[in-house]
């Protein structure tokens, strides 16, 4: 077998599996809605193809099932039952678990063969209305006339490879269902007068009899067919990608850099030819500029995807564990189609599924009534964007928190100390601690301590900040605010104690004059800034180096605003962003080259958003 046939298969199949998810969620909700009844049958019917194809008979087998039901779903011969949901949903896991194998690197021999309970469930659920007995046979018969399966082998291969040897799943499709799309496919009767034979019988032959010959007489076919074919996307490795985004960046660097070069030498003289080429150099420069910053801009939209990819593995997480908690859960999903960088999507999903479980276990009552409340409670997941970040929320409607219960189990257990976490931010923000469990019994979903530690160290490993709002009977909010794209950000550039630095711009307000003196809250300094006394920090003290003359304010666009104290603000630049990976400087992420070619350091997002509070409490007063 083709190892790059086999891996465009996984990939292809996988996100119809995701999708059939999606898509039986809904009809549980929508039983008479035929465009998905439709749909789940087109994905089954499409994934046997393939996986018949490339030889994976459990696969094919659960598919054929599947098929079967949901052909007399749409026919009206059974009912859309919660069994037959089930049956669905079960045997849509057990397609996307091979799949995630085969991802994983799994040998496909290696695969487990289509468990008993799973054809029991699909099989009652077919014969739930006088379902023919024909439909409930086996999807793979092992005993088809040979001639006829090893013409269906080959006429499949020929026909659904592209000029570059890849599946074509469109001729794929079209090529197991004989041109005829909409007729059901159960049948196991053998091909006749040199027809295809039916999909069940080329899911019988090994797929590896006869593909090795297809790729020469592919490129013939494309070449008379026509443009009809033509792909409109291709499959690149993530690793070039991120190659091709560093030089972008730092071709814009070196552009950046020679514009800085170019003005000061126009501050000379030049005469005759000498300042012909400069003017020629100045347009030359201004182009080779402008084109870099295109290739960045086009480069990083390459990386950039949906939330939604991630998002619609959630609707079946939360049905299945509101079951298994004996809940009625709804959750309602909005801003699918909000943008971030792939690799923020990639790293998202372990932190959200410990969120919306302890939403779930913790928040949702198991009496709602009794609190006043309709028994169908409500998580909400939505995104949007907001300047250079991106927001994820979720919400649900639960009991809320109570800061005082967080203070005395955190206390108990020796988290903290008594005279610790005395505002409600500082108490709710306990859950984040390792360790931290309201739960007294330790079950299959939480009470362990751990989840929503590792929440917030994923989401602050992308320079990003989480923040929880709570209200007791009304319900629990946590926001996540991360960065559009990873490796470059608009920055604020600021000078002090000798050091360049540069200050995310979204939580950047406006840049204040400091005076000489200050007033005094707590012994703190604080300046009154459009009504508002806001403390004032010195940054050069937070980070922990020796405070100079800092007379420029910065007031920070954060939940609890301050002032923070620079010598000089230098100017905006749109920095390419290398983390800092060998050493860990506190309140600094990373590192980048200014237009002069100066080193910078990035001062964290997170830190900020904080108050700086690491170290502020220490050297608050430095200004």
């Amino acid at each position: 077998m083709d190892d790059e046939m086999l891996k465009d298969f996984v990939v292809e199949a996988l996100e119809l599996a995701t999708n059939v998810e999606e898509h039986l969620l809904t009809l549980e909700r929508h039983p008479d809605d035929m465009e998905v009844l439709n749909a789940v049958f087109r994905a089954f019917h499409t994934i046997k193809g393939g996986a018949g194809f490339v030889n994976l008979p459990a696969m094919v087998s659960a598919c054929h099932l599947t098929e079967n039901l949901f052909d007399a779903l749409r026919t009206g011969k059974a009912p859309v039952t919660p069994i037959a949901i089930e049956a669905a949903l079960q045997a849509s896991g057990f397609v996307a678990d091979q799949l995630n194998e085969l991802s994983n690197g799994a040998d496909p021999a290696s695969l487990a063969s289509m468990p008993s309970d799973l054809e029991d469930i699909l099989t009652h659920a077919i014969e739930g209305k006088d379902a023919p007995a024909a439909t409930a046979a086996p999807a793979a018969p092992p005993a088809v006339a040979a001639p006829a399966t090893a013409g269906a082998a080959t006429g499949t291969s020929a026909s659904v490879l592209a000029a570059d040897g890849s599946l074509d799943w469109n001729a794929l499709y079209q090529a197991v269902t004989n041109g005829a799309a909409s007729e059901p496919v159960a049948a196991a009767t053998p091909a006749a007068h040199g027809e295809a034979a039916p999909v069940a019988a080329a899911a019988a032959t090994p797929a590896a009899a006869k593909p090795a010959a297809a790729p020469a007489a592919a490129p013939a076919r494309r070449a008379t067919d026509g443009p009809q074919g033509k792909e409109e996307s291709i499959r690149i490795d993530a690793g070039k990608l991120d190659a091709l985004l560093e030089v972008a960046g730092e071709s814009v660097q070196a552009a950046n850099q020679a514009a800085v070069l170019l003005e000061k030498l126009q501050q000379f003289k030049f005469e005759g030819s000498a300042a012909s080429l400069m003017t020629t150099l100045a347009e030359t420069l201004s182009r080779a500029s402008r084109y870099s910053s295109e290739l960045q801009r086009a480069t990083l939209s390459t990386r950039m995807q949906p939330v939604g990819r991630l998002f619609q593995k959630f609707p079946r997480l939360v049905r299945e564990l509101a079951k298994d908690l004996g809940k009625d859960v709804d959750l309602a999903i909005s801003g699918a189609e909000t943008e971030v960088d792939r690799v923020v999507v990639d790293s998202l999903y372990d932190p959200l599924v410990h969120m919306l479980r302890n939403s779930l276990d913790h928040g949702i009552e198991t009496d709602r009534i009794g609190a006043g409340k309709s028994n169908k409670a409500t998580i909400s997941l939505k995104a949007w964007q907001e300047a250079s970040s991106v927001m994820i929320e979720v919400f649900d409607d639960g009991k809320g928190m109570d800061p005082e219960v967080l203070r005395k189990k955190a206390i108990s257990k020796g988290l903290i100390g008594e005279n610790d976490a005395q505002s409600q931010d500082e108490a709710l923000q306990l859950v984040f601690l390792p360790g931290f469990s309201t739960k007294e019994v330790a079950s299959s979903v939480s009470g362990r301590g751990v989840g929503m530690d590792v929440v917030k160290t994923a989401v602050e490993k992308h320079r990003g900040t989480i923040r929880i709002d709570s209200t007791l009977g009304v319900g629990t909010r946590f926001s996540i605010r991360l960065p559009i794209e990873l490796s470059i950000i608009p920055t604020m550039l600021v000078r002090t104690a000798g050091a360049a630095l540069a200050l995310p711009m979204a939580v950047v307000e406006r840049v204040v004059e400091l005076p000489d003196t200050f007033d005094e809250v707590g012994g703190a300094p604080v300046l009154r800034d459009q009504g508002r006394p806001l403390p004032v920090h010195s940054l050069a003290g937070v980070l922990g180096y020796e405070p100079g003359n800092e007379r420029v304010g910065i007031v920070m666009a954060v939940p609890h605003p301050y002032i923070l104290g620079v010598e000089a603000v230098e100017g905006t630049a749109d920095l390419v962003i290398k983390p800092l990976t060998a050493i860990q400087t506190n309140g600094i992420t990373g590192t980048a080259r200014s237009a002069e070619g100066e080193l910078v350091l990035v001062v964290g997002l997170s830190f900020l958003l904080e108050g700086c509070r690491a170290t502020a409490k220490a050297a608050v007063a430095q200004v």
